[in-house]
Parts: C-alpha cells; structure tokens; sequence
C-alpha cells in the first residue's frame, strides 16, 4: 500500500508539475499577448501624436494664410477706385502741361495746380507710387512696351504713360518705347 500511495504521490506531483508548467506557459504567453497589445497600442498612440501634430500644423498654416489674406484684402481694397483715379490725374497732367503761356500765372490755373497736388497727395497716402522709367532697362514686370525705336537696347527711351504701384503692387505697369540699338551703317569695302 505504501507503493500504491507512493504512486499516487508521485502522480499528484507530475500533474501539479505539469499544471506548474502550463500555467508558466500561459503566463508567458499572456504576457506576450500583452506585449504585443502595448506594442500596438503604443504605435496607435504615436499614430494619433502625429496626426494631432500635423492638424495643428495645418490649423496654425491657415490661420496665417488667412490673416496675410485678410491684411492683403484690407491693403489693396481701394485699388480699383485708385485704378480709376489714374486717368483723372493723367488729364490734369496733360492740361497743366498745355496751358498757354499768357494763361500760365492766373489764378485758375493755380488752383488747378492745387486741385493736381492735392490728388497726387491723397494717392500718395494710400500708398500710391509712380513707377520711373525713363533711361532705365526695360523690365516687363513694370513696363508694358508699346513701340521699339533706335536707341540704346533694352533701355527705356520715352514714357508714353506714367505707371503706379500700389506698396509693392504694379497696379498700372508703364507705356514705354524701348531702344531696340542704333543701326549703323555697313561699310562695303
């Protein structure tokens, strides 16, 4: 009876040994599963970082965008207003350049001299600007070429019509005649 009891001793340890076992393999297996459930739910995390980073990024662009927008609105509001201005104060030049010479101290044509600097003061305070020309190399982002004629090349010979800026804006670029070089004659020899 004692080997029976022995036997069955020694049966109870293998099934506590195997039951030790198992339960060391679950537990390894658990904490494996529970590894890979972190590993997962880490880089979701990280996912999500990255994502909240970039719409935040994507939130402050925008902001900016409207904002440099919105000044840009406000800056350059009047600017067809001041476009339509523009041949007003071209006609006066043209009229106070025509005033015959006996006319040329009267006071009528003095307050039209006024009228003339008083509109230029006002362009000039929204931020208006003449765009010189003359003598300088031509530059399609401030001249509109109308006619090329013999002169130095590539340089401005003669404004036909004064541009404007507006700050930094070419709101009328200016009518220019371009040199296009002097034509030599050829020596026959």
């Amino acid at each position: 009876m004692a080997k029976k009891e022995r036997g069955s001793f020694q049966d109870e340890e293998k099934v506590e040994q195997e039951d030790v076992e198992q339960a060391e393999v679950k537990q390894a297996e658990d904490i494996e599963s529970l590894k890979k459930a972190l590993a997962e739910e880490k880089e979701k995390s990280e996912k999500c970082l990255a994502n909240w980073q970039r719409a935040q990024a994507d939130f402050i662009n925008y902001k900016r965008r409207s904002e440099q927008e919105r000044a840009e609105v406000v800056n350059y509001a009047n600017s067809t207003l001041i476009l339509n201005m523009l041949p007003v104060l071209d006609d006066l030049e043209r009229a106070l350049a025509s005033v015959p010479e006996e006319l040329a101290g009267s006071r009528w044509v003095d307050g039209i001299r006024h009228i003339y600097r008083k509109l230029q003061a006002v362009l000039e305070a929204q931020g208006v600007s003449v765009i010189e020309a003359e003598g300088k190399d031509f530059d399609p982002n401030f001249h509109e070429a109308v006619m090329a004629v013999e002169g130095e090349e590539g340089k401005v010979i003669e404004e036909t019509q004064k541009g404007y800026k507006l700050r930094n804006r070419v709101i009328r670029p200016t009518r220019v005649k371009v040199g296009r070089g002097s034509e030599s004659p050829s020596n026959n020899g």
